[in-house]
């Protein structure tokens, strides 16, 4: 090979070297770019799923305390559901006229519902009973005046076709007064009337002994009672009469009476008063009235005629349209519950009675052989206006 070949090898192979180091370069320098590249690429995706991921915790965490909240809230509720009376939509207003300050405490204490009680003598609460019909504000009648309930019921205002759970616990002698269509429920019976006498005044061998006594000339003037027209237990006393001799004899019986000298209070009250100061000597006195004068030391004695004692029935009844139909309901088995009523007895303000439950016991000083009669509810009922009426017409006061 000569110097000029040599020359010109030596040249090409350094191109040849010089060109490849060149694209080696080039090879480093794009890989080092694109490893950067590819790093910031990384990089900015690592930091992007970071924050996704941080907002998704975040989220979920939310998402997490609102369920959390709704289920709190929810279970809240249905506690507070399960607390509540069912189909309560209000304070259940009860008409009375007694036993209104121990019932109310009672009722609201057992059962949770809310009671409003309106109570008045008989007239006041059957006048605000007709004052409302088409708009009543009432959900129960509970009162000792079972021909004027039984009037509202012939007038279609009652719930019928119910009957208490514990209904089964009445006595037989409570039983025969429940109607057909179940309109009412008795919650017991007292005397309307007992003979009660001043024993200061009259001896015991002079004091009548029946009702029929009362017509003797020898009590002119001094025998009193309460206004059949007024006092709720009053017009069940009549009726008693009017039912059992006939619509004649018992106007006949009660014209007697008051051609005697009768003395008709408007209530048993004002009769106890009469009694008290003198104005009266003898009295057909509702029996609480008499045995709390006897108790109270006042000098009067009690008899039971034995042809019996006219009764007043106490009953229960709901009205029609209540919108607090559950807890009326529960009013009335309240009622029939043999506590409630034993309660009645030694607490309550009428504690004289004969109780409608089995398992309730009457006073301990009541007579034991004490024997009620009671005029028929639908007969009583259909009559009421005619007997109440022919009394008014009397101009007895």
């Amino acid at each position: 090979m000569n110097g000029k070949t040599g020359i010109v090898g030596a040249l090409l192979l350094l191109a040849i070297v010089s060109t490849a180091c060149g694209n080696n370069d080039n090879g480093a320098n794009g890989s080092a770019a694109n490893g950067a590249n590819a790093s910031g690429t990384n990089a900015n995706a690592a930091g992007t799923n970071a924050a996704d991921a941080t907002n998704a915790a975040a989220n979920n965490a939310a998402a997490a305390d609102t369920t959390a909240t709704d289920a709190t809230t929810n279970a809240a509720a249905t506690n507070a559901a399960a607390d509540a009376p069912a189909a309560n939509k209000g304070t259940l207003t009860v008409y009375l006229n007694d036993f209104d300050d121990i019932v109310k405490p009672m009722f609201e204490e057992q059962t949770g519902y809310k009671l409003d009680v309106v109570s008045g003598n008989g007239a006041e609460i059957m006048s605000r009973i007709e004052a409302e019909k088409g708009n009543p504000h009432w959900d129960v009648v509970w009162m000792d005046a079972m021909p004027s309930i039984e009037g509202l019921d012939k007038q279609g205002e009652l719930l019928t076709g119910w009957s208490p759970a514990n209904a089964s616990g009445l006595t037989d002698f409570a039983k025969s007064f429940v109607p057909t269509d179940n309109a009412y429920f008795p919650t017991g019976a007292h005397a309307a009337g007992v003979i009660v006498y001043n024993k200061n005044e009259i001896k015991a061998e002079d004091a009548p002994k029946s009702w029929k006594d009362f017509t003797d000339a020898k009590y002119k003037g001094m025998i009193g009672m309460a206004d059949p027209a007024v006092a709720a237990p009053a017009y069940p006393f009549v009726s008693w009469f009017f039912q059992d001799q006939g619509m004649d004899a018992g106007k006949s019986y009660f014209s007697s009476l008051l051609k005697n000298g009768l003395h008709v209070y408007p209530k048993n009250p004002n009769v106890v008063e009469a009694l008290s100061g003198g104005e009266i000597k003898v009295a057909a006195l509702q029996e609480s009235n008499a045995y709390v004068m006897k108790n109270g030391g006042e000098p009067i004695e009690i008899v039971w005629p034995q042809d019996g004692a006219p009764a007043s029935v106490r009953v229960a009844a709901i009205q029609k349209d209540t919108k607090n139909a559950e807890a009326a309901k529960a009013f009335v088995e309240f009622l029939l519950d043999p506590k409630t009523q034993q309660a009645l007895v030694d607490k309550g303000d009428e504690s004289y009675f004969e109780p409608s439950v089995a398992g309730a016991k009457p006073k301990a000083d009541r007579e034991a052989n004490a024997k009620l009669v009671v005029a028929k509810a639908d007969w009583a009922s259909d009559n009421e206006a005619e007997i109440k009426q022919w009394f008014s017409d009397q101009s007895v006061k």
